[in-house]
């Protein structure tokens, strides 16, 4: 509420006194100083005017309070100790006498000391009726998500009146409270107006004269909105809907005057049920697109993805939606929830973008290019995907799959307990840089010895030991590319196994 010129009054750091008794809760809307005979010329009404009575004079006190009150200025201070010791009584008798608030105004508080203060006021206000709409649209967007029905609810308790939603016809859609509903008959004549109808001149009901500018009368250009005023109740009715025939209408009604702020939650209100009345139109080309592969004629199709397209599998869930439905740039790629992930359909044009915006959701996979039949595509960037998860990367395409070598096909977690088994009994005998030479020697003893810059005998006794603990011939092939994957595995970080084909060994 804007500051009164009681709560003014109540500041102790002004040690205003008021001389005409308890102040009124009128509204101060500004502070404004002047020493003419004759402000109101300047004033707009609602001022706390300041004055030190410079040209005050007994004579002219009467006329000078008839003119402020006629004005409608919230109140008068008068200063003291600098022109007047006191306040003039003929100044005093005629405040009084015409129920002017008439405040003295100590000699210590400056005139700029009210102002500020005042300004403080009105910007708290300005601020608390900001926040008050900030938290009043995030209730009713929040709202919106559960349907127009609690959206209407949650206005109506906002507003502390009652809300109704009309169809097109004039229906009742939802009102709340129920028994709100019996209004909807009586602002059929106001629909006839938001509907832009031709209507009679001077047919309007005697509570709707007056709420539009004359103009607006008798036309056929429809309005935004209508309001009325009856006794004890104050109704505002909103077109939602963006083209010529409205969607449907939403009214309000309160006790008092809706006051600005309200009128920006009412505002709100209408742009989110707008919002939801045109979402069907932004969905008409996908529906046609579906007509269109259900009839066997995808090239009639007008959102189904001309020349080859990309299927990107992502396993960010419900966030992979949220992005493709929120960013304009991911908005030609066709969504669908799938068991584990989410394949999603882009040109291939537009799938560097998509990718690098999806992969902040999670791992993503993605095929090759591909036309027609798209099972294939699927099934490529589901192994993508796969490979994408076990590697800790962001993207992997299908492409580079063979590039990935054995190792990006291998569980890191599995990869590792199997490694750690596998060369535990050559940690304990030191033997794992001389199995390590001789796998990288593909088995051949002397490159090996030389790498190690040992004796051929020395390297073929430690290999000896090497098999009894191990339990398993080296010469044989498939052990030596286990124990080559073992000791790969082992050389990664504890988190990836990025190495393609590197067991660390050096050439021989």
């Amino acid at each position: 509420m804007p500051p009164t010129l009681a709560s003014v009054a109540a500041l102790p750091q002004l040690g205003l006194r008021s001389l005409t008794g308890p102040l009124p809760d009128t509204d101060v809307g500004w502070v404004a100083v002047s020493e003419l005979e004759d402000p109101t010329p300047f004033l707009e009404g609602g001022e706390l005017l300041l004055t030190t009575g410079m040209r005050l004079t007994p004579a002219s006190a009467a006329g000078y309070v008839s003119r402020l009150v006629g004005r409608g200025v919230a109140g008068l201070g008068f200063a003291v100790g600098v022109v007047h010791d006191t306040v003039p009584g003929e100044l005093l008798a005629a405040a009084r006498d015409q129920g002017l608030a008439l405040l003295e105004v100590p000699r210590p508080t400056p005139f700029i000391a009210v102002g500020k203060a005042v300004s403080r006021m009105l910007a708290a206000e300005w601020y608390e009726d900001v926040t008050r709409a900030f938290r009043a649209q995030r209730e009713l967007t929040r709202a919106a998500l559960t349907g127009r029905g609690a959206l209407v609810a949650r206005l109506a308790r906002l507003l502390g009146g009652w809300a109704l939603l009309l169809d097109p016809s004039g229906g009742v859609l939802h009102a709340e409270p129920a028994s709100a509903a019996r209004r909807a008959g009586a602002l059929t004549p106001e629909l006839t107006r938001l509907r832009g109808s031709p209507r009679a001149r001077g047919t309007e009901p005697p509570a709707a004269r007056g709420t539009e500018p004359p103009a607006a009368r008798g036309t056929d250009a429809p309005s935004a909105s209508v309001a009325l005023s009856l006794p004890g109740e104050h109704i505002a009715v909103q077109r939602i809907g963006l083209g010529e025939r409205p969607r449907g209408f939403l009214a309000v009604g309160t006790d008092a005057p809706l006051p600005h702020v309200a009128h920006t939650i009412v505002g709100a209100a209408v742009a989110l049920l707008t919002l939801q009345s045109e979402t069907p139109r932004t969905g008409r080309d996908l529906r046609a697109s579906l007509a269109a592969l259900l009839l066997g004629r995808p090239e009639d199709g007008p959102a189904v993805p001309r020349g080859p397209v990309r299927v990107l599998a992502c396993a960010g869930g419900a966030a992979v939606l949220d992005v493709l439905e929120s960013d304009p740039a991911a908005g030609r790629g066709l969504a669908l929830p799938l068991d584990g992930h989410v394949a999603v359909l882009v040109p291939d044009e537009a799938s560097g973008a998509v990718e690098s915006l999806l992969a902040g959701t999670g791992p993503v996979g993605v095929s090759d290019p591909a036309s027609g039949d798209l099972t294939a595509a699927l099934r490529q960037a589901g192994d993508a995907l796969a490979a994408a998860t076990r590697s800790g990367r962001d993207v992997v395409r299908h492409a580079e799959l063979p590039g990935q070598g054995v190792l990006g096909l291998l569980d890191p977690r599995s990869a590792r307990a199997f490694a750690a088994a596998l060369l535990a009994p050559l940690r304990e005998e030191d033997l794992v840089g001389t199995v390590r030479a001789y796998v990288a020697a593909n088995g051949q003893g002397e490159a090996a010895a030389r790498a190690l810059g040992v004796h051929r005998h020395t390297l073929r006794s430690r290999m000896r030991r090497a098999a009894d603990v191990l339990g398993r011939d080296p010469d044989d092939p498939a052990v030596r590319a286990e124990l080559w994957i073992a000791l790969a595995v082992m050389s990664n970080d504890d988190t990836r196994i990025r190495h393609r084909g590197d067991s660390h060994s050096s050439a021989p």
